[in-house]
C-alpha cells in the first residue's frame, strides 16, 4: 500500500524569526525525503514573528504569509504539496490552527482582540481546527490545557524532552483526543523529523483531522541520517 508522508508543523525564515531555512529550502528538503507534502505553521503575530506590529492590518498579512507563499511557489515546481496554517500563541500555549486561508486572516483584522476562547469558537465556526503544539513546555510555570475546545494534541515533537511529550500523551489520552506529531522544524539540519503518513494523499489542510480521526493517519517519528 502507498504511503504519503506530512510535515505538520513547520516555520520558515521569511516569517517565525526563530527558523533559519528558508520556506522554498523547506520545500526541497522534503521533497528530496520523499514527503508528499508539508504545512508551513509559521508563528502568529501574537507570536514570535517578523512582522511589524505598526503596519496596516492587510500588509501584516500579506508579511506574514510570505513564508507560506515561497514554500507553495518552490513545491508547484518540485511536486510537493505545501499546506497554509499557522501558530497562534496565548503566552506559552501555542494552537495550530488549520483548515482556514489567508482571506479568512484578511477578513477579520479585530482577530488579536479576541479572547483566545472565542478564538478557538471562531476558527471552529468557520471549518478550522485546532492541534495543541507541545502542551507541556520545561520552564513554564503556568500551563495552559484547552482539552473541551482542542481537536488534537501534539505529543510527538523532537523539540521537547521526552518527558514533555510523555506529559502530552498523558493528557490526550485522559480526554480521549486525537494524537499526533510535528517536527517543529526550524531549520533543514534538524536531526530528528515527526510528522503524519496517511494512506490516501491529502488534497487540502482539511482532510488532515478527518484522517486522523478515521485512523488513516498515522504519528511517525525518525531520525535523519
Amino acid at each position: 500500500m502507498t504511503t504519503h508522508k506530512y510535515e505538520t508543523h513547520l516555520h520558515t525564515a521569511e516569517t517565525s524569526k526563530c527558523a533559519l531555512s528558508s520556506g522554498p529550502e523547506f520545500a526541497r528538503f522534503f521533497k528530496a525525503r520523499g514527503y508528499s507534502g508539508i504545512f508551513v505553521t509559521d508563528h502568529f503575530l501574537n507570536g514570535n514573528t517578523t512582522v511589524p506590529q505598526n503596519l496596516p492590518w492587510p500588509q501584516r498579512i500579506d508579511l506574514f504569509c510570505r513564508g507560506y507563499d515561497a514554500a507553495a511557489r518552490e513545491g508547484a515546481a518540485v511536486g510537493l504539496d505545501v499546506f497554509f496554517a499557522w501558530e497562534y500563541s496565548y503566552g506559552w500555549a501555542h494552537f495550530l490552527t488549520y483548515g482556514l486561508d489567508k482571506q479568512w486572516l484578511l477578513d477579520h483584522p479585530d482577530l488579536l482582540d479576541w479572547h483566545v476562547l472565542d478564538y478557538f469558537d471562531r476558527v471552529h465556526a468557520d471549518g478550522g481546527f485546532i492541534v495543541h503544539a507541545h502542551p507541556f513546555r520545561e520552564n513554564v510555570d503556568l500551563v495552559h490545557l484547552v482539552p473541551n475546545k482542542t481537536d488534537a494534541v501534539e505529543t510527538i515533537n523532537p523539540n521537547r524532552p521526552d518527558l514533555a511529550n510523555y506529559q502530552a500523551q498523558q493528557f490526550a489520552a485522559a480526554f480521549n483526543l486525537p494524537q499526533t506529531a510535528g517536527s517543529d522544524i526550524h531549520a533543514t539540519n534538524q536531526s530528528r523529523l515527526a510528522g503524519i503518513t496517511t494512506t490516501h494523499r491529502l488534497t487540502h489542510a482539511r482532510d488532515y483531522l478527518p484522517a486522523l480521526i478515521s485512523g488513516q493517519a498515522t504519528p511517525f517519528d525518525e531520525t535523519t541520517t
